[in-house]
């Protein structure tokens, strides 16, 4: 995964905040909120789940979207029972 933006937006006091770098946590200015991991990592620090919108952009890499189409097809298999007619 890699990660383009990494925002939300306080859903209290309305502020989008964007972390840049690594280890640069923003606040909003209510402070109910908070952004952190830049580019790296995505970290959220908040009062409660429901105060923020996540607003970040990632990409799937190829290998991540392979694998997601390999589970997709694996789980529509699973409980599928080999029947052969006998004779």
């Amino acid at each position: 995964m890699k990660i383009v933006r990494n925002a939300i937006r306080c859903n209290l006091c309305g502020d989008e905040i964007e972390s840049q770098s690594r280890h640069d946590m923003v606040w909003c200015k209510c402070g109910a909120c908070a952004v952190d991991g830049g580019h790296d990592y995505l970290r959220r620090c908040y009062r409660s789940q429901e105060c923020y919108t996540d607003i970040s952009v990632v990409e799937k890499s190829t290998d991540e979207i392979a694998q997601n189409k390999k589970n997709v097809t694996d789980s529509r298999s699973q409980g599928r029972k080999n029947v052969t007619r006998g004779e």
